[in-house]
């Protein structure tokens, strides 16, 4: 953990790369069709695209107009078409159409599909199916990772939790492995890979194929990056189901970010128009507050607002040298830091005006228990009071008030606050409890239809596919207990003890793993959510979230040694592997770099506490 003679955590690499390389690739492929040329593109690649190349850079390159690709018919006039799509059947449908019709009308045109990151051949068969394969040129963008900030980057691929976790369909499996073997090739070589998770171990083994089948470019140089941990999303549900309470979740929450900005409405820029806003370091402001729980974002602003209102009064006796001096030099900077402040300030009021409206304090509780002095997220907020947080009888978490939990459930699906948060609570009380005890689940399903229209009867379906909300069955599962006692019997004598244990609640995995990774901290007195003491203060010092804690703990023992049980828990699929060669020629500051994959998205929740590590351990 911390120490007093900690060292510097060192600079993360320069991701800035990877986009320069994008965008070259990208202009590259827009000069393979020479001339004027209109180009359409898929709605969620425009903002992933916005990062790359603007529209300037694009209409440098003969990019005439531009278009989203959308059901209604192309109303383009060029004889040249360029579509920009990712690898999806309807898309291919939507352009054969476009050149079936020009076929009809005996128009000529050219027409040229750039998939990203890479095509299927499922496109291709579609393309030939409809009669327009040879009409078409197609190419692949490899734009396989988009850099958000100093520290994050990101496959910006949606589909991929429902493609894999849902639908079991493997196909991005290849672009997390090129995108591993591009890191790897621009930062590595990496000298430890750790992971958990089937996806995980599938992309790792990919990877290593796809290195020893190529001349790898990055062996030989300087590793930048020395570790990297891979994780699949259903790992750890519980921490991705939690209310984020650090000031960007809760922005991401309200406002949603979307590839690294956020769109504030009237409400926030107090005009009656909506400016998009980058959320990254460079903004002074968010850089300060983004890790930080709510609790202590109020009485940052604050103090914010009036140091700079006091260097905006040093006007008030200068002389025409000083005042020149201060206009030139520090004036607009103060006049940014002021436009940014007030933004952020509408943004928390906004915040908690929804949040209000959403009995978030109340949905809290259920989560984290009822706190001695209602002391919550609104902590530190005007009035308020200190920023500290009374030890919690934790909720759902750790398994107290389960039916007063559920009474809460179904007030809050009667009284149709949000059918977001609904469904959340019902998945996030399914996980901790390994299922809920059929009478349950039927009564809360049913109330829920009832509010929210039987179109859900397929969302109910689909969280039952992939685990998330689940009812328990007789004989389900063993609990640690039962596999301990069964393993010193016989196999009669241990049926009888399952069938005994089966009579009683069930203890979920989560209770079990929660118990031997001590993600419920035990603090005697008031946790200090202002200093920290460590990566729970995420969620008001309730829970430390369980992939976190995870990776904290490989990366403490240099593997899996130790930790067994938990494998077993998290149904194995577990790896590490270390090159002894890289490692001894490794610089030092890179086997302080750890790079972090989540295979299926990760909440800013995991990110704050993730960073928080890093200053820790004086890691990036």
């Amino acid at each position: 953990m911390a120490s007093t003679a900690r060292r510097d955590a060192p600079e993360p690499p320069d991701f800035g790369i990877l986009k320069r390389l994008a965008r070259d690739q990208l202009i590259y492929l827009l000069e393979q069709l020479p001339g004027r040329k209109d180009l359409f593109i898929e709605p969620d690649l425009m903002s992933p695209l916005d990062r790359i190349a603007n529209v300037s850079v694009l209409k440098q390159h003969e990019v005439d107009k531009l278009y989203r690709v959308e059901n209604r018919p192309a109303p383009s006039t060029s004889d040249q078409l360029c579509f920009l799509v990712r690898p999806r059947v309807r898309t291919m449908r939507y352009i054969a159409d476009i050149v079936n019709a020009d076929k009809m009308s005996g128009r000529s045109r050219k027409y040229k599909i750039i998939f990203s990151p890479q095509k299927f051949y499922a496109c291709e068969m579609v393309l030939e199916e409809e009669g327009v394969f040879g009409n078409v040129t197609c190419d692949e963008w490899s734009f396989y990772l988009l850099p958000l900030d100093e520290d994050i980057i990101s496959m910006e691929l949606p589909e991929f939790f429902r493609d894999y976790f849902l639908e079991g369909d493997h196909r991005w499996i290849n672009s997390v492995a090129r995108a591993l073997q591009l890191l790897n090739s621009l930062y590595g070589p990496f000298s430890r890979a750790y992971g958990i998770g089937r996806c995980a171990k599938m992309s790792y083994e990919l990877w290593r194929d796809l290195e020893e089948e190529s001349e790898s470019e990055g062996q030989g140089r300087k590793p930048e990056i020395g570790n990297i941990f891979l994780m699949d999303r259903d790992t750890d549900y519980v921490t991705a189901l939690c209310s984020q309470v650090v000031y960007e979740g809760l922005v991401d929450d309200t406002f949603r970010i979307k590839c690294g900005s956020v769109d504030f409405g009237p409400e926030v820029t107090s005009s009656d128009k909506s400016i998009k806003v980058l959320l990254n370091a460079q903004d002074k402001i968010f850089s300060q507050i983004r890790n930080e729980h709510f609790s202590s974002v109020f009485g940052f602003l604050s103090q914010k607002s009036r140091n700079l209102q006091a260097q905006y009064d040093r006007r008030q006796g200068m002389d025409i040298k000083q005042m020149k001096n201060f206009v030139s030099q520090e004036l607009k900077g103060l006049k940014q830091e002021h436009r940014l402040l007030s933004l952020h300030i509408g943004a928390c009021e906004s915040i908690m005006k929804k949040k209000t409206k959403q009995d978030f304090q109340e949905m809290i509780k259920v989560e984290h228990g009822p706190h001695r002095a209602d002391t919550c997220w609104l902590v530190g907020a005007p009035g308020m009071g200190e920023v500290t947080a009374s030890p919690p009888a934790t909720a759902l978490l750790e398994g107290f008030d389960i039916r007063e939990s559920t009474s809460f459930i179904e007030e809050h699906i009667d009284r149709q606050v949000s059918p977001i948060e609904s469904l959340r609570l019902m998945c996030l009380l399914s996980i901790t409890e390994n299922g809920l005890i059929p009478k349950d689940y039927r009564s809360l399903k049913t109330q829920y239809l009832q509010s929210y229209g039987p179109e859900h009867l397929l969302t109910f379906h689909n969280l039952k596919r992939i685990g998330l909300l689940t009812e328990q069955t007789a004989g389900e599962t063993l609990t640690a207990v039962e596999s301990r006692v069964s393993k010193l019997v016989t196999d009669r004598a241990a049926g009888k003890i399952t069938d005994a244990f089966n009579s009683l609640a069930k203890k979920s995995n989560f209770r079990a793993i929660s118990k031997k990774l001590s993600l419920i901290p035990r603090v005697d007195g008031e946790y200090n959510l202002k200093m920290p003491p460590d990566m729970a203060y995420v969620f008001s010092g309730a829970y430390t979230p369980l992939s976190c804690k995870i990776i904290e703990q490989v990366l403490e023992r240099r593997g899996w040694q130790g930790l067994e049980e938990v494998v077993r828990l998290l149904n194995g699929n577990e790896f590490a592997m270390a090159d002894s060669a890289l490692e001894e020629g490794a610089g030092g500051d890179a086997q302080r770099v750890v790079l972090a994959l989540f295979l299926g998205g990760c909440t800013f929740s995991e990110i704050a506490a993730l960073r928080f590590l890093g200053k820790e351990r004086a890691l990036a």
